[in-house]
């Protein structure tokens, strides 16, 4: 992604609608927190709506969920009204802009922004592919049960 060595000033902005938070989330979160303090920009929930006609869950309870993954510093809400979060990334200023793997330089309008103020674009961050999509979360929610036997998995404990 970069070669730049990492100071304990850099901060890494990620953004999204996080309308529910899933593993990609996490994966994206916690893989940006390796170059650096992590400030998530939260969509708003009209910026929800606009999109998909609803909010699954509310801007306060995304932010709370999105506070407590290890990497983030903070969760800062933004005026979305344009469709982009470019005017968070005006306000706050990080030392990079940390894109997941379903956003490329043809689909992300806060490009042009993170170059005019030197702000160095992460691309494919938590994975080249997107893992789980909010919306196809709620959709088999609204669908009915999955057709597949429940599995009991084991899991190491938190590093936290």
């Amino acid at each position: 992604m970069t070669d730049k060595r990492r100071t304990p000033y850099d901060t890494v902005m990620v953004s999204g609608g996080f309308d529910p938070v899933h593993i990609g989330h996490i994966r994206m979160i916690r893989e940006a927190s390796q170059h650096g303090d992590v400030i998530v920009v939260a969509n708003s929930d009209e910026w929800l709506y606009r999109k998909k006609g609803f909010n699954f869950m509310t801007f306060g309870h995304r932010a709370e969920i999105l506070e407590s993954i290890k990497g983030v510093v903070r969760v800062e809400s933004v005026d979305d009204s344009d469709g982009s979060v470019c005017e968070a990334i005006r306000r706050v200023k990080p030392t990079y802009f940390a894109n997941g793997g379903d956003r490329n330089h043809k689909n992300t309008p806060e490009k042009e922004l993170c170059e005019e103020l030197g702000i160095e674009m992460l691309w494919g961050v938590g994975g080249e592919d997107k893992i789980a999509a909010s919306s196809k979360l709620v959709e088999n929610v609204r669908t009915g049960p999955p057709t597949t036997e429940p599995v009991r998995y084991t899991f190491k404990h938190s590093e936290r």
